[in-house]
């Protein structure tokens, strides 16, 4: 869904899920909010409880007139004013920041189903999500082990992927990643390293790089094994699985190769020979990506940097999420970098100015 402002432009609007309320989620969402410049690409309509965001702008000192809407399709989008639609479940004291609680986490499951919901019904382009705690929301009786599993679910998709980009957003310099398997013990990911399964992820990878809006399309994909496991040296999973699941990509058109071994594969991306990286588990993918986009004063146990966004391909409506999680640690402490939810927004409007809703 599309809005038009007083200068006939048109904005896609985004609803975006604050995570759990004891975490830095609603910190960064307002943060974020209160820079009048991102109100000029989209408009905004903030999922989360009134005393949620009330207590976020006490916090940082930031000031917004908070504005109650139905839905997105009621939202202004003016800068200096934070439409929302309130869940009505938390009230000033029914929370802890950096607690774990079954109340913390429902409400931030329900944040998150609630923004799903109304994008379905075509109300706005999707969802930027603030973190959530995996633990919480299990403590809740929902049994998902994250984000990602929620939207699949929610959108009834069964073929769907996890991207994560640092530097720059998916644009020039950026590294970009997507997963062949996630959210699963190292023992079971290899068993789930089948062709079927990196063929589906290498094309999900060629729609991510069309809706970031790339002018090529060239596809790297990793090894499982060290040195990709030269040639059966160290594993048959290349053999088996991931080099005819290349030859079967070039045979549709995509500009995929590989495989090629992990530890070089994301260095030739960042040298610009590769627009993303296909990985085959969470953290050959996850640690590349955050030793580009996080940075920690030395000494201090403070990020100074916390760059990067998540986004699941293959969905009917955009998702993309900040790639950090609840940070307790620092929850009520105005410490959170918003740098992550800036790139996730700004992310989530590419994906739309480049055609999401006919990719």
């Amino acid at each position: 869904m599309v809005t038009g402002d007083n200068h006939g432009t048109a904005r896609p609007v985004l609803g975006i899920s604050t995570g759990d309320p004891a975490g830095v989620g609603p910190e960064i969402t307002v943060k974020a909010l209160s820079r009048p410049e991102i109100y000029e690409r989209f408009v905004p309509v903030v999922y989360s409880d009134r005393a949620v965001l009330e207590d976020a702008l006490a916090l940082t000192g930031k000031f917004s007139v908070l504005r109650a809407v139905g839905d997105p399709r009621e939202a202004a989008g003016k800068a200096g004013t934070i439409d929302y639609v309130d869940a009505g479940l938390l009230g000033k004291g029914s929370y802890e920041y950096g607690k774990v609680k079954a109340e913390s986490g429902n409400a931030s499951f329900q944040y998150v189903a609630a923004a799903i919901k109304d994008a379905m019904a075509g109300f706005s382009a999707g969802v930027v999500t603030g973190p959530i705690s995996k633990e919480a929301i299990n403590l809740a009786g929902r049994h998902f082990s994250g984000h990602t599993e929620i939207f699949a679910r929610y959108t009834n998709t069964k073929n769907y992927g996890m991207l994560l980009s640092a530097g720059n957003a998916g644009g020039e310099g950026s590294l970009n990643v997507i997963h062949v398997t996630t959210h699963v013990s190292l023992r079971k990911a290899c068993g789930l390293v089948t062709k079927k399964r990196v063929l589906d992820t290498i094309r999900l990878a060629g729609l991510a790089v069309k809706l970031m809006g790339k002018k090529t399309r060239r596809i790297g994909v990793a090894g499982l094994n060290p040195h990709a496991s030269e040639n059966g040296l160290f594993g048959d999973e290349e053999a088996r699985a991931i080099i005819p699941a290349v030859k079967a990509a070039k045979a549709e058109g995509l500009d995929a190769s590989g495989p090629f071994p992990p530890d070089t594969v994301f260095v030739k991306a960042l040298g610009g020979l590769f627009d993303i990286v296909v990985a085959m588990y969470h953290d050959q993918g996850h640690i590349p990506l955050k030793l580009l986009g996080f940075r920690m004063e030395s000494g201090s146990g403070i990020f100074s940097r916390v760059s990067g966004i998540n986004a699941t391909i293959g969905l009917p409506i955009i998702r993309t999420s900040v790639d950090h999680g609840t940070a307790f640690d620092i929850a009520g402490k105005n410490q959170a970098n918003e740098q992550s939810m800036i790139d996730a927004i700004a992310m989530a409007v590419t994906f739309a100015e480049h055609g999401f809703a006919a990719s």
